[in-house]
């Protein structure tokens, strides 16, 4: 069952995500050495990767045991402005003491297939190691958008991605003709110790009450597919992404 907040606005969602991976990055590096968290990309989590680069939450993360990942990446250079590489290292990587090694980023300026196998090799080695789930990696954290349509990491609408039980990542093509991404699965999704959902702003209302309260077609909404095996689900919405669940639904959310 997943949990909801509802914060008023994408600032507090900002605020409340980044002191999430500040305590999953404790949890983590002293449970097991390190701390692993797979990124999201797009507008939604940049004010969030902002915030780690300040103080009130940069001091408080073990910075030398994280490593970071990617859900998806476009197929382009890591200093193209498309690139959620890109974006997360103006966003607070350069400003913060990872490890060059510790940066597990997808090449996607090689051919798709290529960086989907390396990826896919990449996350088959530590620190993403647990016995409760062999040959899948498990993640300490991972961040998840939501697209309009549905969509989460780069698993869009009856893609034949959505069905991948074995491979670890893939190719996957996006919306609207926007090039090839290599995503993570679903399987390695849903190995997480904990997933978050980070979703602001009234176009995306209406698709959250669809993926939370509308009926189950995970073929047509991606997103329906994230479901933790052991770990936990937790949906940060600001006020406006909110506004179209029921009302039942918004009593019972924690409010920010």
């Amino acid at each position: 069952m997943a949990a909801l907040e509802i914060h008023q606005d994408a600032a507090a969602v900002a605020r409340r995500g980044a002191g999430l991976f500040a305590l999953a990055a404790q949890e983590g590096a002293a449970a097991r050495g390190a701390f692993t968290v797979a990124l999201s990309g797009g507008n939604t989590p940049r004010g969030l990767y902002c915030l780690l680069a300040g103080g009130a939450f940069s001091s408080k993360i073990p910075w030398r045991r994280v490593h970071l990942y990617w859900g998806d990446e476009r197929c382009v250079p890591p200093d193209d402005a498309a690139s959620n590489y890109a974006m997360a290292r103006a966003a607070f990587i350069d400003a913060v003491h990872v490890p060059d090694g510790n940066v597990h980023r997808v090449r996607g300026e090689d051919a798709p297939e290529e960086a989907a196998a390396a990826y896919a090799a990449e996350l088959a080695r530590p620190p993403l190691t647990a016995p409760q789930t062999p040959g899948l990696p498990v993640f300490d954290l991972v961040l998840l958008g939501l697209g309009a349509d549905g969509h989460t990491a780069s698993l869009f609408p009856h893609a034949a991605a959505l069905a991948e039980e074995t491979r670890l990542a893939v190719v996957g093509q996006g919306g609207s003709g926007s090039g090839p991404r290599v995503t993570l699965t679903f399987p390695v999704i849903n190995a997480a110790r904990r997933i978050v959902f980070v979703v602001t702003g009234g176009e995306k209302a209406g698709m959250v009450a669809e993926v939370l309260e509308g009926l189950r077609v995970p073929d047509a909404i991606p997103a329906q597919r994230v479901a933790p095996l052991y770990g936990s689900l937790l949906w940060l919405l600001d006020e406006a992404a909110a506004a179209e669940l029921s009302p039942a639904a918004r009593a019972a959310a924690r409010r920010g």
